[in-house]
């Protein structure tokens, strides 16, 4: 839909091919997403985190199509799947009823799935947007053309600067904590802010806290930093365990493959290592890390 802004009539069957090479695969990440308008389009794609409603409707009046990745709760009949993570385009605001259309690649425009309500797409209300938003610390993807990317820059303004963006996404989640240290959502979101900045042990402190809050089941197909900061710290059987409870009855992740392969790895056990990074590569033979571990195994 994004790519529709720039007359590039690419539909799923095209992107998938690339994107998700296994139809089976539950995620494709938002730098996988930048990575194919970058390399299969003549556009450019960016990826920022600590997006904010200021930020995205700058961008929106600017005519960028933005991304946001967000947590919903399906309703109607669709309420017993439970949690999922999903992606939302944003291409309206109206600041006077606090509001904006988005097209929904699933639910239509309705906040039931299929309900199509109205072909300007489906309502949100800014809280709402807020509180889905957050789940997934704000991350955005905003698409451009080359020529137009001093102008990105000046309308996502000091958050360009990376430092600058993770430095405010801390101060942001650390208020809110303040606010409510019950949200294991902004706890997990602290995680990954610490593993942006290098500091594991507390990446990993802050994991542990959204983990015993209790996070959606689904939490791991989307994100993947406690893996990143248990490996860092060598807690490789906290990883092997996350993993096999990820994959069980799903082994849809090359993600959850990959990291058990490090661990694995890392423990000694490398015919359970390699065996868990093949299987990376044959889910997923883009996904580059995972290419690269087995070679380096093979070396």
């Amino acid at each position: 839909m994004a790519l529709s802004y720039f007359g590039l009539g690419v539909g799923q069957t095209e992107t998938a091919a690339i994107l998700k090479p296994n139809p089976e695969d539950r995620n494709v990440s938002p730098e996988e997403m930048a990575a194919y308008v970058r390399q299969e389009t003549d556009l450019d794609a960016l990826v920022r985190v600590n997006g904010n409603r200021d930020i995205l409707r700058r961008l929106v009046a600017g005519g960028y199509p933005v991304i946001v990745e967000v947590g919903l709760e399906p309703q109607g009949e669709f309420a017993w799947l439970e949690w999922y993570g999903h992606y939302l385009l944003p291409v309206a605001y109206d600041d006077a009823q606090e509001q904006f259309w988005v097209y929904d690649s699933w639910f239509g425009t309705s906040a039931v799935p299929f309900e199509n309500a109205t072909a300007e797409g489906r309502m949100i209300s800014y809280a709402d947007l807020e509180k889905d938003w957050q789940q997934f610390n704000w991350t955005y993807i905003v698409l451009y053309r080359p020529e137009q990317a001093v102008d990105v820059a000046e309308r996502i303004g000091a958050h360009m600067d990376d430092s600058e963006m993770w430095s405010s996404a801390l101060t942001r989640v650390q208020d809110g904590l303040r606010a409510d240290g019950s949200d294991a959502f902004l706890w997990f979101n602290l995680g990954t802010i610490y593993n942006a900045l290098g500091n594991y042990e507390l990446a990993a402190a802050a994991f542990d806290q959204a983990r015993g809050i209790g996070l959606p089941w689904r939490m791991l197909w989307y994100q993947f930093g406690p893996y990143e900061a248990y490996y860092a710290l060598g807690r490789y059987a906290d990883i092997i365990t996350l993993a096999d409870v990820t994959l069980q009855d799903r082994p849809y992740f090359e993600e959850s493959y990959y990291y058990r392969g490090l661990a694995n790895a890392a423990l000694g056990n490398m015919l359970s290592a390699r065996n868990d990074l093949e299987r990376a590569v044959e889910f997923n033979s883009r996904f580059t890390p995972a290419v690269q571990a087995l070679a380096e195994l093979d070396s």
